[in-house]
């Protein structure tokens, strides 16, 4: 099953945007796109949840990425710069691993459909939900909390991330100057290789332009070209930046499920925090169907609970965003608010935008 959401284009662009990639580019050892989908379809499994190694990631990246900032104007009048790892880099980098196996699936992500359903659940690209979900979370003056008790954020079907990395921003330039706790950032997307390609990439990049001129390690892997050199000093020194910062990395893939959840509170694997943490959950783009919003649905619920259950001197609440409807998929903001408050939740909306394509964001709890 392929379809478009029938957005303003492929993907929400940044000022500078190249059409075509540099002449050569290297291999590294990144795990393609899997060929099971994230909801049922006949005759095609689930790609099983499964949780994968900060260091094992970072030996899999490419020798140097190339990257452009989005701007994204927040309420206050101030602009928020959040760099993304081009597309362009992306597509050399899958066409230089393909095998000739699978070349529909290399490419399901970056081709004319927003969404391959039992391929690629689009999360190489941006959509206009997260943009509402950085602004939204900006004017909640989000970045206050991140540093006054123990935190868990945990990101569903994050693509590119860009909640998760306005989220990492604030939180590095807080702890520039303040004490603080132990803050725990889970990124969870269907497709491993979203998780590889561009989510990690993209954090490495926010990271690398807040220690810019501070690091001369950063500041020289910085290429004229629009390019950061991830070389072994520089990851080094961003795995250093986690530990000072007392920030830990998780990526989970695989689809929504009760499974997955486990997985997600594993203990072997789960960060041990304090009673009094406060969970956020964010999801933008994640109920585009109705197999997608429900199996989305039931497992922030889950999560909700689980929270309450492991940590009942702490708080829960998520916030999603989306469009009001997505034509010829069926899914829509108003039957997600219809589902949640039917198991049990308490829903609010936080944001509405009504300009171009309908948009909102509501936050929900457990009542």
């Amino acid at each position: 099953m392929t379809f478009s959401f029938s957005f303003a284009g492929d993907d929400i662009e940044g000022d500078d945007h190249p059409s075509s990639p540099p002449p050569q580019v290297k291999k590294s050892a990144v795990a393609s796109p899997a060929a099971a989908g994230a909801f049922p379809v006949q005759g095609k499994p689930q790609l099983p949840p499964a949780s994968h190694d900060l260091e094992d990631m970072l030996l899999k990246l490419p020798s140097k990425i190339a990257f452009n900032l989005l701007d994204v104007g927040l309420q206050d009048g101030s602009t928020l710069q959040i760099p993304r790892r081009e597309l362009w880099d992306v597509r050399a980098q899958l066409m230089a691993e393909d095998d000739g196996e699978n070349p529909s699936e290399s490419e399901a992500g970056l081709g004319e459909h927003d969404v391959k359903t039992g391929i690629y659940e689009g999360g190489f690209k941006s959509w206009e939900s997260s943009v509402d979900m950085v602004k939204v979370l900006a004017s909640e003056k989000s970045a206050d909390f991140l540093n006054r008790e123990p935190c868990v954020l945990i990101e569903l079907g994050c693509g590119t991330a860009l909640p998760s990395l306005a989220l990492f921003h604030w939180a590095l330039s807080e702890r520039r100057s303040q004490p603080s706790h132990p803050l725990v950032l889970t990124l969870a997307d269907y497709n491993p290789s979203v998780l590889y390609l561009v989510t990690l990439p993209n954090l490495i990049l926010t990271w690398a332009l807040q220690q810019r001129g501070q690091l001369s390690v950063v500041e020289e892997a910085f290429t004229p070209d629009g390019e950061l050199d991830l070389t072994p000093k520089v990851t080094s020194a961003f795995k250093d930046s986690l530990t000072s910062n007392q920030i830990s990395l998780r990526f989970l893939s695989g689809a929504w499920s009760a499974e997955f959840v486990d997985i997600l509170y594993n203990p072997e694997h789960a960060a041990r925090l304090a009673d009094n943490t406060k969970t956020l959950v964010l999801g933008s783009e994640t109920i585009y169907s109705p197999f997608a919003l429900g199996r989305f649905s039931e497992t922030l619920l889950l999560i909700l609970e689980r929270e309450r259950k492991e940590r009942p001197g702490g708080s829960a609440r998520a916030v999603i965003a989306a469009k009001k409807l997505y034509f010829g998929v069926g899914g829509s903001l108003d039957d997600f608010v219809d589902k949640m408050r039917g198991l049990g939740t308490t829903v609010n909306n936080l944001f509405e935008e009504r300009i171009g394509v309908v948009r909102g964001v509501v936050d929900c709890q457990l009542s």
